[in-house]
Order: C-alpha cells, then structure tokens, then sequence
C-alpha cells in the first residue's frame, strides 16, 4: 500500500473521525481508511460501456407495457375529473 500525507486538517473534523473510531472500534487510521473508500470517486463509464450496460438490463428486464392508453386517458378526461362532455366523463360507461 502507499501512504499519504493530508496537511491542514480541520480540528472539528479530526475530532469527529475520533469519535467514529472510538465508537467503532477502530484506530484513527482504520478510521481514516475507510472514510476515504466510502468517498471515493466513481469512474465515468464509457459510451460503449454504457450502451452495453443499457442493453443488459433491457435484456434482463424488458419493457413490457404501453402506457399510451394511460396517457390519453388522463389526457382526455382531465385526470377523471368531469370535462365538460358527459361522454368524457371518467365514470361514464
């Protein structure tokens, strides 16, 4: 493992990491460790990559319903709500 050396730190935030420490059991260090594992920063995914990520789960979930319908319906009937034309009208047969 490498090391490295973090100058400046804030004094509130040091105690803080004591305490969660403490309270879990660990050294400062270990502490420390995984507070930077926790943060650490995610790598961007290529374009290829998440196109075939995209194709994975589409594989593994598929898209299986419409909801075209729903939408008209919604819209045409302003959400159920009475739109003027009785034959519009959500509870209408």
């Amino acid at each position: 493992m490498a090391d490295a050396l973090i100058r400046n730190v804030d004094s509130e935030l040091l105690a803080d990491y004591r305490a969660e420490a403490l309270a879990n059991g660990r050294s400062l260090q270990a502490e420390l460790q995984e507070g930077l594992k926790r943060g650490r920063p995610h790598r961007r995914l290529s374009k290829d990559e998440l196109l075939e990520l995209s194709k994975s789960l589409t594989q593994r979930a598929p898209l299986t319903s419409d909801s075209t319908a729903a939408i008209r319906w919604d819209r045409d009937t302003d959400g159920g709500r009475y739109f003027g034309d009785p034959e519009r009208r959500a509870d209408h047969p």
